[in-house]
């Protein structure tokens, strides 16, 4: 993963560019950040950089017959910051099912509960009182003696609850046989930089922060279960039977697909080892989340390849699912190709971990390692929902961002992903999901800017600012610079950002350091102020064949221009131009060479908005 590292002569040419470039407007409790050097405007993290983490041993069991989840919770916390913590804030996130809890998402009255139920904690060997720790909603707030800087605390939970059945926000069971089972064990909230303890709640509507850990999981089920889960499998030898595990090994290492289990194989409920219950065990490392699924009458189709060129390193996809989902039996080689077009084609690097497990779920939902992607008849979308959430892998979960403040960070580049990695799939696919939302809103009281913090959004607003609108920006800037530049950009801050927690600045000056390109001003007037998407063709001057188009950019927003000639014998011509033309004028000629009569003028592509198309074309005069 670490092959685009830069030699110190072009690091060197990209920090100096970097400290040159304007400024950002920045609110005060981020610029401390940056002041205190724990982060920098290089686009690299400060010399004071820190982040917490932790050792998690998390051993849980599933009963399908009354859906109680009970496991416990080995947390070794380690305290990498410059401040003493006098408390511990766990995220509880069951608790959304709580009677009386705090939520924006609805619930049926059958899935409320009393919440996840802490039998048992202890904190460095002492046993911690109910009466010394206080819920609210999904925040457990508990008080523990002093934990020093570079110092660790040892934490034990012992916890059951009941998964959710009918109301399925993200996971919980799919049908009779079938769980996909997430966010189900207590863990320490992010402590950062900027806003120490992480204190949002979750309310079901926005999504995660956590940190990067290392997980050992054991799930425990019945015996003609199956279970897939963030990280590598184990001990696959001790769960699955012949011909299973020779199967499961050769996927491993195949480039075609093939069913590890099939409609025939689950009839014999002969595929795991006919104990009283089976336990299965993954470890995952440096992982922000781990999530696990689980079913007795699944398919389980898989493929691999060759996801570093450099090591040699291949990543296993997977496709679990219903046999009557027909849709299905196309996932592993959709999510094949996608790994595939994420390594080599964009954002052309790496594939970072060992497998990707899709699930046949009752959400569109992403985890390290795992998607809960519910069936979907449409041969388009099905590969367009593929793609999303796989490419969710490199954002939020390679670079650790915070989904819950920027959920533009991930879902606009998983949005980017999925109109990029589609077409590559099936090329009669033009992918545009959110692109007209983007421009019905623009210029309304809804078309707020994107860098109001997520939790500020809602609705519409949430949505464009979230998925389309931050896509087309990263479409823009990837037209404006070429490929060379924009993926240098990229990969900078891939290489100095992964499996670390970057702000918006971070991002903003990474790309400009690694792309050797100041673009704070497209990102002023994408991410930060209140331009709208509106050009307008004024006029067509000159005579003869040589003339000149001026092109107004009424609204301010930087916007590629694309211009479309339709000549009166029925031939045509485009004439394209990218979004830095607008960087420092708001009005812009283009030369025409036409040899013939031109009956039409437009601007348009696809991919690109507007407020108002009444000026956005002309008939000239020839």
């Amino acid at each position: 993963m670490m092959r685009y590292l830069f030699g110190a002569i072009c690091l060197t040419f990209f920090l100096t560019a970097a400290i040159a470039q304007s400024k950002l407007p920045m609110p005060s409790n981020i610029k401390k950040s940056y002041n205190n050097d724990t982060r920098s405007l290089q686009g690299i993290p400060g010399k004071k950089y820190w982040q917490n983490t932790a050792n998690y041993t998390i051993d849980v069991s599933l009963n399908p017959n009354n859906n109680v989840i009970s496991g416990t919770a080995h947390i070794e916390y380690i305290n990498n910051s410059p401040d003493t913590l006098r408390s511990l804030l766990f995220k509880c996130y069951p608790n959304i099912y709580k009677k009386g809890a705090e939520r924006l998402m609805p619930i049926h009255e059958e899935d409320i509960t009393e919440g996840i139920q802490i039998e048992k904690l202890k904190i460095a060997g002492e046993e911690i009182s109910k009466n010394n720790y206080h819920s609210t909603s999904t925040n457990m707030n508990v008080r523990i003696l002093p934990l020093a800087p570079g110092h660790s605390v040892i934490c034990d939970v012992e916890y059951h609850y009941t998964l959710n059945k009918n109301s399925h926000i993200r996971q919980g069971q799919v049908d009779d046989g079938a769980y996909f089972v997430a966010y189900f064990f207590p863990r320490i909230a992010v402590y950062d930089d900027v806003d120490g303890w992480n204190q949002l709640p979750y309310l079901g509507n926005l999504e995660f922060y956590n940190d990067f850990c290392n997980f050992n999981l054991s799930v425990t089920v019945p015996p003609n279960y199956q279970v897939w889960a963030t990280g590598d499998l184990i001990n696959a030898e001790n769960v699955l039977n012949e011909p299973y595990l020779s199967r499961f090994k050769n996927a491993n290492q195949s480039d075609s697909v093939s069913f590890i289990i099939d409609s025939t194989d689950q009839v014999k409920k002969n595929i795991s080892k006919n104990n009283f219950q089976n336990t299965w065990k993954f470890t995952a490392g440096n992982v922000t989340d781990i999530a696990f699924a689980c079913s007795n009458h699944y398919l389980w189709q898989s493929s691999s390849l060759v996801a570093d060129p450099q090591t040699g390193r291949r990543t296993r996809a997977d496709a679990v699912f219903n046999k009557d989902h027909k849709d299905y039996y196309l996932v592993a080689s959709d999510a094949r190709k996608t790994v595939q077009a994420m390594s080599y084609q964009f954002p052309k690097w790496p594939y970072p971990y060992n497998h990707i497990t899709v699930f046949d779920g009752l959400d569109q939902m992403e985890y390290p390692m795992m998607a809960n992607d519910n069936p979907i008849e449409d041969r388009h979308e099905s590969i367009e929902l593929t793609t999303h959430e796989i490419f969710h892998t490199m954002f939020p979960f390679y670079m650790g961002t915070n989904e819950t403040k920027y959920a533009w960070m991930d879902e606009g580049w998983a949005t980017i992903g999925e109109w990029v990695i589609s077409p590559l799939i099936d090329t009669s696919i033009i992918d545009l999901y959110g692109v007209k939302r983007t421009e019905t809103a623009a210029g309304t009281e809804a078309d707020l800017p994107i860098m109001i913090n997520s939790t500020y959004q809602n609705g519409m607003a949430y949505f464009i600012n979230s998925y389309p609108k931050p896509a087309l920006a990263y479409l823009y800037a990837k037209e404006m610079l070429g490929d060379t530049k924009f993926f240098a950009g990229l990969h900078f801050y891939f290489t100095h950002w992964h499996s670390k927690h970057p702000l918006p600045y971070d991002f903003f000056a990474a790309m400009n350091a690694g792309s050797g390109t100041n673009l704070n001003w497209f990102w002023q007037r994408w991410f930060f102020d209140n331009s709208t998407p509106n050009l307008a063709i004024l006029k067509l001057q000159g005579k003869g064949s040589s003339k000149k188009l001026f092109i107004k950019n009424i609204g301010g927003k930087p916007m590629p221009v694309h211009i479309n000639i339709l000549y009166k014998d029925g031939s045509t011509q485009k004439i394209y131009r990218s979004a830095a033309l607008w960087q420092n004028s708001s009005l812009i000629t283009i030369p025409v060479k036409a040899t013939k009569p031109i009956k039409t003028i437009t601007l348009g592509s696809p991919y690109v908005i507007d407020t108002d198309y009444s000026d956005n074309s002309i008939s000239p005069i020839n």
